[in-house]
């Protein structure tokens, strides 16, 4: 029964679309009998208040609809964990969630969320950046609209720099000779700051040294392959960040807030953290680096061609299976990933849009440095094609962190990592 009721909503869907032409949803006429509310979970979007804005911007420009916020964790694993316990046990919200570009495999797999592929015309999908779309993607259906996009990048303090005589570092080896140069004439604390913490981010972090180093999760025939001698090479180097002091202590309990406070606070010379950071360090509240920032693409070990690696991340919107308001669910994700709100993000929030022409727009790009660089930004993946991801880069993450930590060596971290893969590949979710 659930599945025709899908169905019928479904084609109501696709004949709102058929109606609005090439507009795809309009949102409903303004003549609608009733006001129908749907439900939108999303953690923040850069801390300045992206997700209000965006809300309040669809809400006044579509009066038979009213789209409410639910705030969610920072942490993405805490995050999915209850989404995928709310969406299981057959709840009709959140009706849209804004999700990892991690999840289709595991939520299409478990029935998780719509393929909207099926509700929305191949129109729709063009107006992506390309390879988003097939990012979103799992077994030839389309799990979410791709709604911001997102990679590492490499800030660093011109000031700094400047004062120093020092260009800013494309190595790994450079970043660490930088860094005690500019501690040693006590002009920071710290000379680089990352995500450490036991959860995924650190699996974003550890994907770029990893792949810096010649490292791949998994090898030819699907073989884990994590176990290696270029993994120890990134392990080894990222424990010797903190143990020289050019990382703090504290790194293996650092997400991106924690980082991006350092940074701020002019503690810390270099920073690795997504496309947003720009916005917050020049923005934030409290900052102390305004004027002073710079961004490039990540460093890379020296003797390998920079840039290095960054990771792709950004968020994808996806559709609750459950939803009774199928039709304004996707009137709201059209909008969403329209050209107006596209832009505001852009250029309010730092954040790089999915919606191709506005990308490629030289007015968004002139109020966006980081827009600037993307297409230098050499991009790797996580390892998120199986349904077992979660477990994955659980394995990943945990024990990189111990290793960060001190708590077991580099190449027992590395063997408990393998192991712990092999068990979730073979065991599935």
């Amino acid at each position: 029964m659930k599945r025709q009721r899908l169905g019928t909503v479904a084609t109501s869907a696709v004949s709102v679309l058929g109606l609005v032409g090439m507009g795809l949803v309009g949102g409903l006429p303004a003549s609608a009998a009733s006001k129908v509310v749907i439900e939108f979970a999303a953690s923040p979007i850069a801390n300045i208040g992206l997700r209000s804005h965006l809300i309040s911007m669809f809400n006044s420009t579509h009066p038979g609809i009213e789209v409410k916020l639910i705030s969610e964790p920072n942490n993405t694993d805490t995050y999915r964990a209850q989404l995928v316990t709310q969406i299981s046990s057959g709840s009709t919200t959140p009706d849209v969630f804004m999700g990892d570009v991690i999840w289709p495999a595991q939520f299409g797999h478990a029935h998780l969320a719509l393929a909207l592929s099926r509700y929305l015309p191949h129109t729709f999908f063009k107006r992506f950046a390309p390879g988003l779309v097939q990012g979103a993607s799992y077994h030839g259906h389309v799990y979410g609209a791709p709604f911001f996009m997102d990679a590492g990048f490499f800030y660093y303090r011109k000031d700094l720099l400047k004062k120093a005589n020092l260009p800013v570092p494309h190595t790994w080896e450079q970043v660490v000779s930088d860094s005690k140069i500019l501690q040693s004439r006590h002009l920071v604390k710290y000379g680089y700051v990352f995500q450490g913490k036991a959860y995924e981010g650190l699996t974003c972090d550890w994907m770029e040294f990893m792949t810096d180093a010649g490292g791949k999760v998994f090898g030819p025939g699907g073989k884990v392959a994590i176990d290696s001698p270029a993994s120890l090479k990134a392990l080894t180097f990222m424990r010797s960040l903190i143990t020289s002091g050019i990382s703090p202590a504290a790194e293996t309990t650092f997400q991106e807030a924690q980082s991006m406070n350092v940074f701020m606070e002019g503690q810390s010379a270099f920073l690795r953290n997504w496309d947003y950071a720009y916005s917050l360090s020049q923005t934030g509240k409290g900052t102390k680096v305004k004027g002073d920032v710079g961004v490039e693409p990540m460093p890379t070990f020296q003797g390998q061609s920079w840039p290095g690696y960054s990771n792709i991340g950004g968020w994808n919107l996806y559709v609750n299976p459950h939803t009774r308001h199928l039709k304004q669910d996707l009137a709201f994700i059209d909008w969403m990933t329209g050209v107006k709100a596209q832009t505001f993000m852009a250029t309010f929030g730092s954040e790089i849009p999915t919606n191709y022409t506005v990308q490629k727009s030289p007015k968004v790009r002139a109020q966006n440095p980081v827009l600037n660089i993307v297409s230098k930004v050499r991009l790797v993946p996580r390892p998120s094609g199986t349904p077992a991801y979660p477990k994955v880069s659980s394995a990943i993450y945990t024990n990189i962190n111990a290793a960060l930590a001190g708590s077991v060596s580099p190449a027992a971290a590395l063997k408990a990592a393998a192991q712990g893969i092999l068990r979730a590949t073979h065991s599935g979710l």
